[in-house]
């Protein structure tokens, strides 16, 4: 999920009362509710960095380790401010256990909250590279960040009143937001499993169906399938039982049997890292011989220059 979102949920978190079980647990929770993503600096490689994201930074040897070095630091933050005599009087004790309990749980946080859409993460990092996805929200969840935001001030507002209140209400907007979480992911479900039906039914056995999520509609999804050498789509709505139009099962070729495309794994970097990261490859040539590489679950004109590979064909002989 995006930086926002995960913020959000570390301050939530706090609300719920983690903030109050040392000083500067309200920082380190929102801090660690995003740490993971320090592995966003590998960017400055391009299109290499998609082998890179969402991985080791995300699995389970960062899980432990990331928290302590997150509590150590704040702790030693603490220490530096009260031997410069500059710590604010009326910050609670801090005590390295509970903040180390604090960023564990927000570290926890954000490969949980990651999983859940269609671009992936590497949970089992560095033991497995196995790609992970929920298909469940969209990247930029436009509804939970306004349920996430003014939940916290909800509860914020109740902080003033009375300490048991905030924290009623922190949890009440968390478990909101898991309803609307398992909702999605209801929804989800449906839509792989009417898809599913009816390629069978229209005479395509696809080995891949993804209920890919959509910015702003949560009850509908962009329907991608795969099988045979072919790909297709179409849009699923949960209140339409009406099926698409034929011409969506007739599909078009993905152009992975293009001895081409493992030429430019084995001799393009840019071109290895894709595929690597690549969860719905597609392939075709241009005029020119050069190889284009694509991914169906980013097809849409506002993110498509973000996932194209282009191979030259100077590469391929």
């Amino acid at each position: 999920m995006d930086n926002l979102t995960h913020s959000m949920v570390g301050a939530v978190l706090g609300q719920m009362g983690l903030k109050r079980r040392s000083g500067l647990g309200m920082p380190t929770v929102v801090i660690a509710a995003n740490i993971p993503d320090i592995d966003a600096t590998c960017t400055f490689f391009g299109t290499a960095s998609l082998a890179m994201r969402r991985g080791l930074t995300h699995g389970p040897l960062a899980m432990l380790l990331l928290p302590v070095l997150l509590a150590a630091i704040m702790f030693l933050f603490d220490r530096w401010q009260a031997h410069r005599g500059t710590r604010p009087q009326d910050r609670a004790p801090v005590r390295f256990g509970a903040l180390w309990l604090i960023a564990l749980i927000g570290t926890l946080s954000h490969p949980a909250f990651d999983w859940l859409n269609s671009y992936g993460v590497r949970l089992l990092s560095p033991f497995s590279e196995q790609w992970f996805h929920g298909d469940t929200l969209f990247i930029i969840d436009i509804w939970l960040w306004a349920l996430l935001i003014g939940g916290y001030l909800w509860a914020r507002r109740g902080e003033r009143i009375d300490l048991a209140l905030m924290i009623r209400r922190a949890r009440t907007i968390a478990a909101l937001a898991c309803v609307y979480i398992f909702a999605n992911g209801v929804v989800t479900g449906v839509a792989e499993a009417r898809a599913a039906r009816w390629l069978e039914t229209a005479g395509r056995s696809p080995d891949q169906v993804v209920a890919n999520p959509m910015p702003l509609l949560p009850w509908r999804r962009d329907m991608l399938w795969r099988g045979e050498g072919h790909h297709g789509g179409f849009p699923f709505s949960l209140f339409d039982a009406a099926l698409p139009g034929r011409q969506a099962s007739i599909g078009e070729p993905t152009g992975m049997d293009d001895p081409a495309v493992e030429t430019a794994r084995a001799r393009n970097r840019d071109a290895g890292a894709f595929l690597f990261w690549s969860r719905m490859p597609l392939a075709r040539r241009d005029t020119n011989g050069d190889l284009i590489l694509s991914d169906q679950r980013f097809q849409g004109v506002a993110l498509r220059g973000s996932f194209v590979v282009r191979v030259p064909a100077g590469d391929l002989r």
